[in-house]
């Protein structure tokens, strides 16, 4: 029998990480908010992937629970996923995927683009997923997954933020507000820039964006999270400094 694998959260998304384990034969052991992670560990010590599915406003208090023995299995997987999320609880090396399909209760997933992964447990990943047809492209360093990174909060925070004024799909906002996306793009670079202490190619952040549009023009801009997004977003900015004059004026709109 192959190793285990323990699913941290069996929402939408953790469910078809456990279909993919299961058709690639793995045994998988989910743990809720209920479960007493380290009894489990005790039972399961040596997992081959402990795959973290929780929303995101609980990745941190997750990270602080994870048992010493499964830290050098944790993948990550939430969205606005940042180094400096799991830097700060000195996990060094997780393996990391920028998810690209989305999932919603009622429906199968859906694919927009390939998820970029990197890190120890990265091609499990890509062979779970292709026993879906969910492809995964491995990347070659933690620099370029930080890219990666980067280019999949552009596209949430953009499309998002752009929502709560327009509303309509991505469809919408590329083609017929490019000005707004651009505008909103370029201050949501700011502040990853100063989050992750990097410079990036704008260009390439915005052809990033523009890729996953491309992959599902008619994914609504505006998901339930886009007002939290915003508010996230102005206080990051307030504490870095930044103008990011285009959100603030959203803000003022939408108030």
């Amino acid at each position: 029998m192959k190793q285990p694998v323990v699913i941290i959260g069996l929402g939408e998304m953790g469910s078809v990480f456990a279909r993919a384990m299961l058709r690639l034969g793995h045994p998988v052991y989910p743990a809720g908010r209920a479960t007493d992670l380290d009894a489990m560990a005790t039972q399961l010590p040596e997992p081959v992937m402990v795959l973290l599915a929780v929303a995101e406003n609980d990745l941190h208090p997750a990270l602080e629970k994870i048992p010493p023995q499964w830290r050098s299995k944790l993948t990550l997987l939430q969205n606005e996923l940042l180094p400096r999320d799991w830097q700060r609880h000195r996990l060094e090396n997780p393996t990391v995927i920028s998810v690209w399909f989305e999932k919603k209760k009622g429906m199968d997933y859906k694919v927009l683009v390939p998820s970029p992964a990197f890190g120890p447990q990265a091609p499990l990943l890509k062979n779970a997923l292709a026993t879906l047809e969910i492809p995964v492209r491995l990347v070659n360093s933690a620099e370029e997954m930080e890219f990666e990174l980067v280019v999949k909060n552009v596209y949430i925070l953009t499309t998002n933020i752009c929502g709560l004024v327009i509303g309509g799909t991505v469809e919408d906002l590329w083609y017929k507000n490019e000005t707004l996306a651009q505008q909103v793009a370029n201050d949501v670079i700011d502040i990853q820039e100063w989050l992750t202490g990097h410079s990036f190619d704008r260009e390439k952040l915005i052809a990033g964006m523009v890729d996953a549009i491309q992959g599902d023009l008619q994914h609504k801009n505006m998901g339930r999270s886009a007002p939290a997004r915003l508010q996230r977003a102005i206080k990051l900015a307030d504490e870095a400094g930044l103008e990011v004059n285009k959100l603030r004026e959203i803000q003022k709109q939408t108030r």
